[in-house]
Formats: structure tokens, C-alpha cells, sequence
């Protein structure tokens, strides 16, 4: 059983590292994004191709506050740390009682 345990809590370190990158480029991008960058710099490029998915989404279910500023960065990064501390934390402490 000890294997499993070992393989859950693999899991939830790599996933608990992967939404952390991910938050960071959404913090990334929003402060980018403050100062009107160019739209041809491939690292814009980037941060706009990796979170505009999430991003889109979450401004279709919302929408835009009512002066135009986007809240969509700010609740991708609370669903994130829902994420982390409800799913990542369960798989590790899942992992801890199987060894």
C-alpha cells in the first residue's frame, strides 16, 4: 500500500506545483497587462494564449465590473487556492493515511 500512498502524494505535489506556476502567470499577465504591452512580444504571446481559455470563461460567467475592470484574474487565483487547499491537501492527506 505504501506504493500508492507514494504515487497520491506524487500526484498532489505535482498538481499543488502546476496551479502554483499557474497563479503566478495569471499575476504575471494581469500586471502586464496594466502597462499596454505590445501585442507581437512573444511572451504577451504566451501569457495571453495559456490563460485567456480560463480567463474567457470565467468573464462570460461574471462579467465585467460595472467601471470595466476585470475581475477575472482575482477569481481564477481564488479558485486556485480553492484547489489547492481543498483538493491538493485532501490527496496528500489521503496519501499519508494509506502508508
Amino acid at each position: 500500500m505504501f506504493i500508492a500512498g507514494n504515487v497520491l502524494q506524487a500526484i498532489a505535489t505535482i498538481l499543488d506545483t502546476i496551479l502554483w506556476l499557474y497563479m503566478w502567470v495569471i499575476i504575471i499577465r494581469a500586471l502586464i497587462s496594466w502597462v499596454n504591452p505590445d501585442p507581437w512580444n512573444p511572451i504577451v504571446q504566451f501569457l495571453d494564449r495559456v490563460t485567456e481559455p480560463v480567463l474567457s470563461q470565467i468573464r462570460r460567467r461574471v462579467g465585467i465590473g460595472g467601471m470595466g475592470f476585470d475581475f477575472s484574474p482575482i477569481i481564477a487565483i481564488l479558485i486556485i487556492m480553492f484547489f489547492q487547499m481543498a483538493v491538493v491537501a485532501s490527496l496528500k492527506d489521503l496519501a499519508l493515511r494509506i502508508h
